[in-house]
C-alpha cells in the first residue's frame, strides 16, 4: 500500500490472561479515513490505546511517518501531532469550552513556565497566537455560542463536539476517534459526520475511526478493518468488507448489510 502513514505490525497485548489483541497488523494510508469495527470486546479501543501510547504492546511494532513509536510516551506522541478523542468524554467539566480547547494546545506551547506565569513578551504573543487558533476551531465546529460556558452545562452531543475540538487544537496529522457519535441523535450524528469529513478532506488529517453505526462507517470510510476476539478477521474497502463471509458471520450478520 503506497504512502502508509501509520503501520501496525503483529501487535499483541493481554490483561490477566485475556488476549485483548492477538497479532493485529494494519496499514493506514496517508489522508484516509480508516475505520475499525467489530463486536464489543473485540479489541478496538485497546488498539487505539496502543497507537496513542496509553498501552504499550507486549509484542509487535507501531510506526508513524516512518518512525517507530511503539514505546514512545503519550506526550511525545502528542508532539508528533497524534491526537485522540475518548469513548467516555474526558473533558474538564467546570472549565469553559474555550479553556478546554486551550488545554489541547499544551504540546505546542514553547514558552517556559516562568514566562507563562509572568505573561509578558514572547509568552504573551504565544498566548495570543494559541487563542487565535482555538477561536478558529470554535468557528469551524459552530460552537461560538457556548464558548464561555462550563462544559458540564452542555448537552452530551455538544460535549462530544468540544472533545473533538480539543483534539483538533493539537493540529493533528493523525486523529484517533473512539466512538465520536456514540449516544448521539440523528441530527448530532449528521453534524459530526460533516465535521469529520471536513477535517479529513479540507485539513488533510488522517483519521482512524471506531464507530458502531455501520451506515456511517460504510458511507465515509476509505478502508475498514474488522476485529473479533482481538484478531483481525477482515480488511478492505467498505464494499469488500460487506462481502467478506468471515465478517458477515462474526459481526455484520445482517442481510441488509451483507450485500449479495
Amino acid at each position: 500500500m503506497s504512502d502508509v502513514h501509520l503501520a501496525i505490525e503483529n501487535v499483541a497485548i493481554g490483561f490477566g490472561g485475556v488476549r485483548a489483541l492477538d497479532g493485529v497488523s494494519l496499514q493506514v494510508p496517508r489522508g484516509s479515513i480508516t475505520s475499525i469495527i467489530g463486536p464489543n470486546g473485540a479489541g478496538k479501543t485497546s488498539l487505539i490505546n496502543c497507537i496513542s501510547g496509553r498501552y504499550i504492546p507486549q509484542q509487535g511494532t507501531i510506526t508513524f511517518e516512518g518512525r517507530d513509536i511503539t514505546r514512545l510516551a503519550p506526550n511525545r506522541r502528542a508532539e508528533l501531532r497524534i491526537a485522540r478523542t475518548f469513548q467516555n468524554i474526558a473533558l474538564f467539566k467546570h472549565m469553559s469550552v474555550l479553556d478546554n480547547l486551550m488545554t489541547g494546545r499544551h504540546a505546542l506551547m514553547r514558552s517556559g513556565l516562568l514566562a507563562c506565569g509572568l505573561y509578558w513578551g514572547p509568552a504573551r504573543r504565544e498566548e495570543i497566537d494559541h487563542r487565535r487558533a482555538v477561536e478558529e476551531i470554535i468557528d469551524f465546529l459552530e460552537i461560538a455560542h457556548v464558548r464561555r460556558k462550563p462544559v458540564g452545562m452542555l448537552s452530551y452531543g455538544m460535549q462530544k463536539r468540544v472533545e473533538l475540538g480539543r483534539a483538533l487544537a493539537l493540529e493533528p496529522r493523525l486523529l484517533l476517534l473512539d466512538e465520536p457519535m456514540a449516544g448521539m441523535n440523528a441530527e448530532e450524528k449528521e453534524d459530526m459526520v460533516r465535521f469529520i469529513l471536513d477535517i479529513n478532506q479540507e485539513r488533510g488529517v488522517t483519521c482512524v475511526l471506531i464507530e458502531h453505526d455501520m451506515g456511517v462507517v460504510m458511507d465515509i470510510s476509505d478502508r475498514v478493518a474488522v476485529l473479533d476476539f482481538g484478531r483481525k478477521i477482515g480488511e478492505g474497502t467498505p464494499a469488500e468488507v460487506r462481502q467478506n463471509p468471515d465478517v458477515i458471520r462474526a459481526y455484520l450478520g445482517d442481510k441488509d448489510l451483507a450485500v449479495g
